[in-house]
């Protein structure tokens, strides 16, 4: 099995594939840079044992990262449990989209193995939204180039912000409320955030679509909180939480080739 590790700012996101690229199994677990490589082996060989998996099926590996501290521990880690050196998502790796960038070592390798993962199953030209700690939007056209996007706050980074910036706002809950004009301080918080991301994810696609000239693109989601956005107005074509790990996949078998 191919093991894909996608080291996110909130949680690292971990796939075993088969050879087919089927998703076998998946886990999660938290970002800690205060973590020792030790300490994430331990962590690993406990799920995996928990799955019933034998390190020894693992054949091959790749990593994404956008934690430097995490890149060294976690090539360690790998090398370590499965004897492999994995191959790291990064400038000269394959990918099979041109990058349309103006400082191409800016760009977050978490955004291109969505995308790789997104053309693959459902074409270009495409604009796609991944929900994470940032929000980021992502285009690819008709000829298969990446051509940038842009990024704005998540929805827990705004709320949480909200909170540690301000001296009487408290830190809610991402629950949706069911009118926008609130009678509490915290339902206020939860509509303002909610539904205020709506509005600006429809402006923003409804901008790029124009501007990259690509009014017939879909539009895909991606990240634990597109369901959230969706839930309130259906804007998505296609939602996929797994993109980054078959990105991942994907990106493995390009470069073994």
């Amino acid at each position: 099995m191919i093991f894909t590790v996608d080291i996110g700012n909130t949680n690292i996101k971990i796939g075993l594939f088969s050879p087919e690229g089927k998703l076998v199994q998946s886990f999660k677990m938290s970002t800690d840079v205060k973590r020792t490589s030790d300490e994430y082996v331990a962590l690993l060989l406990q799920l995996m044992s928990h799955s019933n998996i034998d390190e020894k099926s693992i054949t091959g590996a790749i990593v994404s990262s956008v934690i430097p501290q995490l890149d060294y521990t976690f090539q360690n880690v790998i090398n370590y449990v499965f004897k492999i050196k994995p191959l790291v998502v990064g400038v000269g790796v394959k990918t099979g989209l041109a990058i349309r960038y103006d400082f191409p070592r800016e760009l977050g390798s978490d955004r291109i193995i969505t995308c790789v993962a997104a053309e693959k199953q459902y074409g270009a030209p495409f604009v796609l939204v991944d929900f994470g700690t940032a929000t980021t939007f992502n285009v690819v056209n008709g000829k298969h180039e990446f051509i940038g996007g842009a990024i704005t706050l998540g929805l827990k980074s705004t709320i949480e912000s909200l909170a540690r910036c301000t001296a009487k706002l408290p830190n809610v809950d991402l629950e949706t409320p069911r009118k926008t004009v609130a009678q509490s301080t915290g339902k206020a918080i939860q509509s303002g955030v909610i539904y205020g991301m709506v509005g600006q994810v429809k402006y923003l696609i409804e901008r790029i679509k124009q501007e990259a000239n690509i009014p017939d693109a879909k539009v895909i989601a991606t990240g634990g909180l597109s369901r959230i956005v969706y839930d309130v107005e259906p804007i998505f074509d296609h939602i996929d939480r797994e993109l980054s790990l078959k990105g991942l996949f994907e990106i493995y078998k390009m470069n073994q080739q």
